[in-house]
């Protein structure tokens, strides 16, 4: 098996980049006849499994201490007498610190063995005024030079191709003092030190990273971005699209339901029923009425405050450091993190989401992501409406539905982690500074995510309006409500009449709770209904990306967990809600 050797000076980060690069499960033990310890562990590169040995920290080859001499010793182990093609050293520096690390580095390019620079705490130097050019530092050194960060993931997939394809170097014999000269050229030619403060990003890019400020600030970040997704979509709703369906829309719809006659089956499909002589766009259930208000009039605001807050925030570069936050949360407790980007983009659209689980490198991993996206990542669409019909009763309520969901996700996902068995590989991520984005181009990307979410919603909305009036008028839906009824009524705790919505979420979840609202719910049957509706199936359009992805076996597995995992916390929810409320 090839391997790489992770060698550096002691404080290099070579433990974080270790974990960084390897699965959670980890081999440690002593060096034989030492009490010296190292780590072996696993990673993938282009499909092959590779083995990782972080090697003890060293100054040199010339060993002044046990731990000296391990390091050594390994060196000599691990890759000789038979080198295997593929094999190479990682030699990990410190960019604060480059004329004391370059000893080692020269001493290990004397050796029949490929060598990487990783020029780790990047972001240091760059804090501290160490200018550092990579091209003359890599020409000097015959050997590629890459910037990284190791705690964020910066540099790691430049990192990655550069060891797929190591060359052996040209070895060079050098005397101590030979060697000391060489850093004194390369130090004067290749590093500028001038002095610096941090910045008010810098600081805060620094801040929003580390767990123990990390974590306040994505509660304040999500927070705030509720506030504003309700600020922007009321008053969307409120100055714009009421006035325009009462004062522009509604009056010709009614015109329309006179011409029609005011009843029958085809002008209750069309315009719906009429309420006391009234359009009720959320009751009268018709494909020019509810079809197009709750796309228009309800969701679509909110929608359109989501992407403005999520191109913000993606923009300015604050979602890969959430990203790199919560994998490292998630590592620590058995969940692989590599899946976050796909969730994240999963806060938009499920089917965006599902489709970028293409770049995990197995089968486990992509039915775990896929499956835990379609039960614990509500789209935007469908948090839109969440939002609407709990927002009113304070952030009491939507806390709990995301919470919950919250914590479905992470349970669910250590189980299907210690059911499944597998290999994973870590996050490799890079990380863009904090900067303000251009406006052109943000409002660019917010038109054609508006468009693209309209353009989606709007055949599903009206063929879903359809089917439901057709179904309903056949008797489908009373024999679905009746065999329904006992689980919805008895487990969950909701009106007979919320299996209708329940179904019409597999054709669209945003539709399916807008249904909800003349059904007169409390708000314990609000926040039940919402967490099985999230939960429950996927919509028909995720569900079919689904089949893509993962075939119909694992489907109908993913499929049986969405159920099994709705009713259950359903049931809990409720059971719990009415000690409480």
């Amino acid at each position: 098996m090839k391997k790489i050797l992770l060698m550096g000076n002691p404080n290099v980060g070579k433990s974080v980049f270790f974990s960084r690069l390897t699965d959670i499960h980890v081999l440690s033990s002593n060096f034989p006849g030492t009490t010296v310890e190292f780590t072996r562990g696993h990673m993938l590169i282009n499909g092959e499994k590779v083995e990782v040995i972080d090697v003890p920290g060293t100054y040199t080859l010339e060993p002044t201490c046990k731990a000296e001499e391990v390091a050594c010793e390994m060196l000599k182990a691990e890759t000789k007498p038979a080198i295997h093609e593929g094999d190479v050293i990682v030699n990990i520096i410190d960019a604060t610190n480059l004329e004391r690390n370059l000893y080692l580095t020269l001493e290990l390019m004397e050796q029949e063995i490929p060598v990487i620079i990783a020029l780790n705490f990047w972001d240091e130097a760059r804090h501290y005024g160490i200018h550092i050019d990579i091209e003359k530092l890599a020409q000097w050194l015959g050997v590629p030079v890459v910037p990284t960060v190791a705690i964020t993931g910066e540099g790691f997939a430049k990192l990655i191709a550069e060891i797929s394809r190591s060359r052996s170097p040209q070895v060079r014999k050098h005397t101590k003092e030979e060697r000391w000269k060489d850093i004194g050229k390369i130090i004067s030619e290749a590093q500028r030190i001038e002095h610096r403060h941090h910045t008010p990003l810098e600081i805060l890019q620094d801040l929003s990273i580390k767990p123990a400020t990390g974590l306040p600030i994505a509660a304040l970040v999500a927070y705030l971005s509720f506030k504003i997704i309700r600020l922007i979509g009321e008053g969307l709703i409120g100055y714009v699209f009421e006035p325009f369906f009462e004062n522009f829309y509604t009056p010709l719809i009614m015109k329309l339901s006179q011409l029609m006659g005011s009843s029958g089956f085809w002008h209750d499909i069309i315009v719906g029923k009429l309420i006391d002589g009234k359009i009720d766009y959320f009751q009268s259930f018709g494909m020019l009425t509810t079809g197009i208000f709750i796309e228009v009039g309800a969701v679509l605001p909110y929608v359109f405050a989501f992407y403005v807050v999520l191109g913000l925030l993606e923009d300015f570069g604050y979602l890969p450091r959430l990203a790199v936050l919560l994998d490292n949360l998630m590592h620590k407790i058995g969940l692989h993190g590599f899946a976050i980007i796909p969730t994240l983009l999963s806060f938009g659209c499920n089917v965006p989401g599902i489709m970028a689980t293409r770049v995990l490198e197995s089968r486990r991993e992509r039915f775990i992501a896929s499956t835990l996206i379609s039960i614990g990542i509500p789209c935007a669409a469908l948090q839109a409406m969440t939002i609407g019909i709990l927002g009113k009763y304070g952030g009491g309520p939507i806390a709990i539905v995301y919470g919950t969901l919250f914590c479905t996700w992470l349970v669910l996902g250590l189980i299907l982690n210690k059911a499944l068995p597998g290999f994973s590989p870590e996050l490799l991520l890079e990380i863009p500074p904090y900067r303000l984005p251009p406006l052109k181009i943000y409002w660019k990307k917010l038109w054609w995510r508006t468009k693209g979410f309209l353009r989606e919603a709007f055949p599903i909305v009206l063929l879903g309006v359809l089917a439901v009036n057709i179904l309903t008028v056949i008797g489908i839906f009373d024999l679905i409500t009746r065999i329904c009824a006992p689980v919805i009524s008895g487990l969950l705790g909701l009106p007979k009449e919320a299996v209708a919505a329940i179904v019409i979420g597999f054709l669209r979840k945003d539709v399916a709770i807008g249904m909800l609202v003349p059904l007169g719910l409390s708000v314990k049957q609000l926040i039940v209904a919402c967490l099985v509706l999230s939960m429950f199936f996927p919509c028909v359009a995720t569900f079919l990306v689904l089949l893509k992805e993962l075939g119909w076996k694992d489907l109908l597995w993913s499929t049986l967990i969405m159920i099994i995992t709705a009713l259950l916390v359903g049931g809990l929810a409720n059971l719990l809600l009415s000690m409480r409320l």
